[in-house]
């Protein structure tokens, strides 16, 4: 008998608690091997899909659908919140060279692949830049355990990833008229959409400037915290609706209100406040994803995943590398920075998602299983491969078969004679901090001078 059927409880109500303890006990086992969250997450949902504890609780996976929806809606917001033109800047050509040659190769060899297997054109670009896409919270979470949160390779994936955060934004607002949504060819629907994109944003950046920002001041002088955070959510919120009501996707109305708020003193505050909820409906976006896929039909194409997930990781990972190369970086960042753009990611989940609705996979019923499982497979490997791309380079390096940049070492003479050298950094001190940061440099393939 369900549990929900005495009326006290609802189901959705049930299907939540299953999903928020199911998450901490299936995390807490995770870390103990060095696994991303994102993967309990799916496993979570894969769980309660496969174990029948949903039918317990009187619940289906539809119910979850909305507040699904809500944590892509607030992960955008805080994109265009943490969106910044200065850091852009700093990084215009790793992200623009970097990011496009690596999206572009991704592109043009999964597209062509995709138009080769019989997806039509408009399908195959979709499918393309979906696949295209990285997983920025796994990379750079990994970069942090690493202790190479602020390496080059990290600042590479960086750059990248703001380069995909971009063409994620743009993507979706022609994604509809490129799958046939509305009447009129495609160019006209895709030319309308872009327009559209354009005056939204336009009078986005207006309010930025004339509105959003005396509200904000208005509600901050009451002092109360409760109701700053409704008036952020609010604003989120109808930003959004919005943007629904020009038929632009609710995800770039959300982007938007976040661009619109990030113009404000208030930012950090605002960032601060809503990071809570983004990461509990981002919790329940992963754990729907995962309630989607079933088990019998994985079992039934295993052999399909597992070549499916592999191409994606090898061809992800030489288009990183080739990007990174050509950008100049050194043999050990571009392979950490390849191994960690190279599974599909978040932004991909949500691409397969708006695909989906269009009944794009209507007439391949198992490719959403397919690229599901893939993605969270491939986030999965993300930390192991780089931790073997970390482990690689010093046991080629021994072997001769690569050779660091790095300046040679100095010796300093009785008379104070010393080699001269340009680009390297002087470490005052060689303790443990200074033990630490010149391993890194090392790691880095910088040059340094200690003074002790």
């Amino acid at each position: 008998m369900p549990f929900a059927s005495a009326g006290e409880i609802s189901p959705l109500f049930g299907l939540l608690t299953l999903v928020l303890v199911g998450v901490v006990l299936v995390s807490l086992i995770l870390l103990r091997f060095r696994q991303s969250l994102l993967v309990g997450y799916f496993l979570s949902g894969v769980l309660l899909a496969n174990s029948g504890l949903l039918d317990w609780v009187g619940a289906d996976s539809s119910d979850l659908d909305r507040l699904a929806d809500l944590g892509v809606i607030l992960l955008l917001f805080t994109l265009g919140l943490e969106f910044s033109l200065t850091e852009i800047k700093h990084l215009r050509r790793v992200a623009l060279l970097g990011g496009g040659l690596q999206v572009g190769l991704v592109g043009l060899v999964s597209g062509a692949t995709c138009v080769f297997f019989g997806f039509p054109f408009p399908v195959a670009i979709a499918l393309a830049v979906a696949i295209a896409l990285s997983s920025t919270a796994v990379s750079i979470k990994a970069f942090h355990d690493l202790g190479m949160a602020d390496s080059p390779a990290a600042r590479l994936a960086l750059g990248v990833a703001i380069f995909q955060d971009i063409l994620v934004i743009f993507f979706m607002i022609i994604l509809p008229p490129l799958l046939g949504q509305g009447s009129g060819s495609m160019t006209a629907g895709i030319g309308i959409a872009v327009l559209k994109g354009i005056l939204f944003l336009a009078a986005c950046w207006f309010l930025s400037r004339r509105g959003i920002p005396q509200i904000l001041h208005a509600v901050a002088r009451t002092r109360s915290r409760e109701l700053f955070t409704v008036t952020v959510v609010g604003l989120c919120a109808a930003v959004a609706f919005g943007a629904v009501q020009l038929n632009l996707s609710a995800a770039l109305g959300a982007f938007a209100a976040g661009l619109v708020v990030s113009e404000s003193i208030y930012s950090h505050r605002v960032l601060a406040d809503i990071l809570p909820f983004r990461d509990l409906f981002l919790t329940i976006f992963f754990v729907s994803i995962g309630l989607l896929i079933d088990l019998g039909e994985v079992a039934s194409n295993w052999a399909l995943i597992t070549s499916v997930t592999l191409i994606i990781l090898v061809i992800k990972f030489g288009a990183g590398f080739l990007a990174a190369k050509r950008l100049g970086v050194g043999l050990r960042p571009c392979l950490l920075a390849a191994a960690a753009l190279a599974s599909t990611g978040e932004f991909s989940l949500v691409l397969f998602e708006r695909i989906a609705d269009f009944g794009v996979f209507g007439a391949w019923p198992e490719l959403e299983q397919v690229l599901l499982v893939s993605t969270a497979i491939g986030m999965g490997f993300v930390p192991a491969l780089m931790r073997f791309s970390d482990w690689l380079v010093p046991a080629l390096e021994r072997r001769g078969w690569l050779q660091g940049k790095a300046d040679p070492v100095v010796e300093l003479t009785p008379e104070g004679e010393r080699e001269a050298l340009s680009g390297h950094v002087i470490v005052c001190g060689y303790g443990p901090v200074g033990r630490v940061l010149q391993e890194s440099l090392a790691k880095c393939n910088i040059g340094a001078l200690i003074l002790e």
